[in-house]
């Protein structure tokens, strides 16, 4: 009986350890070739044809088409930040501090962030299902008969786009959620407007901003190429699309929250 129950914790220890291997190792050659395909996508932009159409068409696909609901998130991420921070700074009298808190939590995290996870949502996943869409349809390879580098005309000019665009959607998320903190403090919680600015004016530098463009272009970059990576390797046709799609949003979100801290640690180091 004893020696019953010590096989089966052995062979449960060997199961686990051998699951964990191939864990690692899968991760591995995936990190693997995802870098061979980022490399060999990036190298591209070099070299002629010069893909100018595709990348403005792209901008404005990631860019003009989300700026409605990056506006909307936004204003009542705004208007709820300062909300939640006039509760805290009024009991110690400190209510004029609510626009610098804002403008700093907006300008240094909460835009880049919410813009990237919003953004791989809307535009990461559409990346995704067109190329997994293009890929099972054989369209792709049609591309490739036809002497077309898919990466050059189909991948590059995404990942382009997105670096481009992101930071101007974080910009534009950082503008709107001001605007909604500033008519919610000064309108519902009779906050004096000229110490409201003034606060900000003084606290807030331009490197703060530039801070989060700076994160918002990294964030562009992943979840692009993880878009783009994903579906250009999709199989099982519309089933593998889906599960493709699915694996962007989820990674790209996870992605986008932990390069924040290193980004942010980095940043600091350079110009704090």
């Amino acid at each position: 009986m004893e020696e019953a129950v010590i096989e089966k914790k052995g062979n449960f220890i060997t199961q686990s350890v051998s699951s964990l291997g191939e864990l690692i190792i899968g991760g591995i050659g995936d990190l693997g070739e995802m870098s061979s395909f980022i490399w060999t996508s990036l190298a591209w932009i070099t070299r002629p044809p010069f893909r100018f159409k595709e990348i403005l068409e792209q901008i404005e696909f990631v860019g003009n088409k989300s700026v409605f609901i990056i506006c909307l998130s936004s204003l009542f991420t705004g208007m709820v930040f300062a909300l939640q921070t006039y509760s805290a700074f009024h009991m110690v009298n400190s209510d004029t501090l609510i626009g610098p808190t804002v403008a700093l939590a907006l300008t240094r995290e909460l835009g880049p962030v919410l813009t990237g996870i919003i953004v791989a949502g809307r535009a990461g996943a559409a990346m995704s299902a067109q190329l997994g869409t293009m890929r099972v349809t054989e369209q792709i390879d049609a591309l490739e008969v036809m002497g077309v580098n898919p990466k050059q005309f189909l991948v590059m000019p995404r990942i382009v786009a997105c670096v481009i665009a992101m930071p101007l959607l974080a910009a534009v998320f950082d503008f709107v959620g001001n605007i909604g903190s500033y008519f919610l403090s000064t309108r519902l919680l009779n906050i004096d407007a000229a110490t409201y600015l003034a606060k900000i004016d003084f606290f807030t530098r331009p490197k703060d901003i530039l801070q989060g463009l700076i994160k918002a272009a990294v964030f562009g970059f992943i979840f692009s190429t993880i878009g783009t990576h994903k579906g250009f390797g999709t199989t099982n046709g519309a089933r593998g699309v889906g599960i493709a799609t699915n694996e962007t949003v989820v990674l790209s979100s996870i992605l986008i929250l932990v390069s924040d801290y290193f980004l942010s640690a980095i940043i600091k180091m350079i110009l704090y």
